[in-house]
């Protein structure tokens, strides 16, 4: 028995392992990448589009695995995003490189839910907090080694190999995870709700594609905005009244309440700012401070440590506070790290970087484990995996909006810099292009024009947090 826990943790650690891996590789990466292929102004949707199918197939799989058992729908989730990562290896262009990064976040969707759902089925409160420790330990330890040996793949051999190495962690967590968890659930036709799925996916393909394909819209922007919204807020009704008729919806909303709400609201913000810092710190190391990939990656450790640490001891804090005051000195901290952030310039030391990680690490570690814990405790076992599947769902969606809006934000205000200095027509997109055949762009402005940028988006994850304490402070003591 206690060999079976121990194997089942294992396999859940390995799965979490796969999204901690690509997205600390991804991210550090993909500077490198959209250089080599010519493709800079596609930085952003490199990370929508996986962000996207992740945030589709989320409450599916939530659903389903309430309904047909978490082992067999978290194998399905770890295949796909093998399978994913295998096709991302051998892109030969951009556009080969987003189609199988949708692939990717197919598979994401699960491994992104289910683990949290198995946590919260098999492991008191006491154990579950230590557990999720070890999760977010994984996510330390593939930052440690991510960065690091992605860096030295891209020096000595090519980007390709960064998706390479997910797939024996995939192919072990799948054996682990086999003969590890045993469920005794009743084995039935099932009514799938499929009116609510297509709904839901239509829903939600409509209304990131405001965010994600928003790009070159001139004369028509506005039209086109007005237009995807409007179908957005009538599909979301629809799928309201769908539900509300649904034998076994696909999301019940009786499982929202006042508290689950401010904290799915709450990880919507937080983990919109969070994929934030983790695509345009690096960036700013790379492109700004001029540090090559392998030093970009390791100087993110701190983020990581502190991230591990804080993981660690959130169990008995959360026990002995309660989550209202865990999720309020998480999100303060969160602040005062992204009010940091707006110091760093051209010129900063790199230990200023390592030391607001650090902080910005015991904020996000501690406000996105407070919220998962909340979340599982919100409603009964056959309900949990559909609301854990809720909260991911929010959560992603965070992440897609905000990694789509930074991209276009940062996009624009590169162009902007050059403008005002007099020089047209160039963009982030040929931004090295242009300094390679254009004497007057020299890298002191290419560096110059990217930190503009970035203190743009660091003010914005600055109002993000500012607004996030505000809102946890409108969360309901616990009785």
């Amino acid at each position: 028995m206690k060999l079976r826990r121990t194997n089942l943790v294992i396999s859940l650690m390995l799965a979490m392992f796969l999204a901690a891996v690509e997205g600390t590789i991804v991210t550090m990466a993909a500077p490198t990448i959209t250089k080599e292929m010519h493709g800079f102004e596609l930085i952003s949707l490199v990370f929508s589009v996986y962000l996207l199918t992740s945030a589709i197939s989320t409450p599916i799989y939530g659903k389903f695995a309430d309904l047909y058992g978490r082992k067999n729908m978290l194998t399905i989730g770890i295949l796909l995003f093998i399978i994913g990562s295998f096709l991302c290896g051998l892109s030969q262009n951009m556009l080969m490189l987003i189609i199988f990064r949708a692939i990717q976040g197919l598979g994401a969707g699960g491994i992104f839910t289910i683990p949290f759902t198995i946590i919260g089925d098999e492991f008191p409160l006491e154990e579950r907090s230590k557990i999720q420790g070890g999760m977010s330990t994984m996510w330390g330890i593939a930052t440690l080694i991510g960065p690091f040996l992605g860096g030295f793949l891209i020096d000595i051999l090519s980007w390709h190999w960064l998706f390479f190495i997910n797939i024996p962690f995939g192919l072990i967590a799948v054996l682990l995870l086999q003969g590890a968890l045993q469920e005794h659930f009743e084995k039935k036709k099932q009514s799938i709700d499929y009116a609510g799925i297509i709904t839901l996916t239509l829903m939600v393909l409509v209304f990131l594609s405001i965010f994600i394909f928003d790009t070159n819209i001139t004369s028509h922007r506005t039209v086109i905005i007005s237009a995807l919204s409007a179908t957005t807020l009538i599909l979301l009704l629809l799928f309201y009244f769908v539900e509300k008729k649904a034998k076994e919806p696909i999301i019940p909303f009786y499982i929202f309440t006042r508290t689950s709400g401010l904290i799915n609201l709450l990880s919507f913000l937080i983990c919109g700012a969070l994929i934030g810092i983790n695509v345009y710190i690096p960036l700013y190391l790379q492109n700004v401070l001029g540090y090559r990939p392998t030093v970009s990656g390791l100087a993110m450790l701190p983020m990581s440590v502190s991230w591990l640490i804080i993981s660690f001891i959130l169990g008995k804090l959360f026990i002995r506070f309660g989550g209202k005051i865990v999720t309020v000195s998480a999100i303060a901290i969160i602040l005062v790290g992204m009010l940091l952030l707006t110091s760093l310039g051209v010129s900063s030391p790199i230990a200023l970087v390592l030391l607001y990680g650090f902080i910005l690490g015991i904020g996000f570690g501690g406000a996105t484990t407070a919220f998962t814990i909340v979340i599982q405790d919100s409603v009964e076992y056959s309900k949990r995996g559909t609301a854990v599947a809720a909260n991911s769902l929010l959560r992603t969606l965070g992440q897609t909006i905000g990694i789509s809006i930074f991209g276009n934000i940062f996009n624009l205000y590169v162009t902007n810099y050059f403008t005002k200095q007099g020089i047209e027509g160039v963009t982030s997109g040929n931004l090295y292009q242009v300094s390679a055949s254009n004497n007057l762009i020299t890298q002191e402005q290419i560096s110059l024009s990217q930190n503009s940028s970035l203190h743009i988006l660091f003010a914005i994850f600055l109002a993000l947090a500012v607004f996030s304490f505000i809102l946890s402070i409108a969360i309901p003591k616990e009785k």
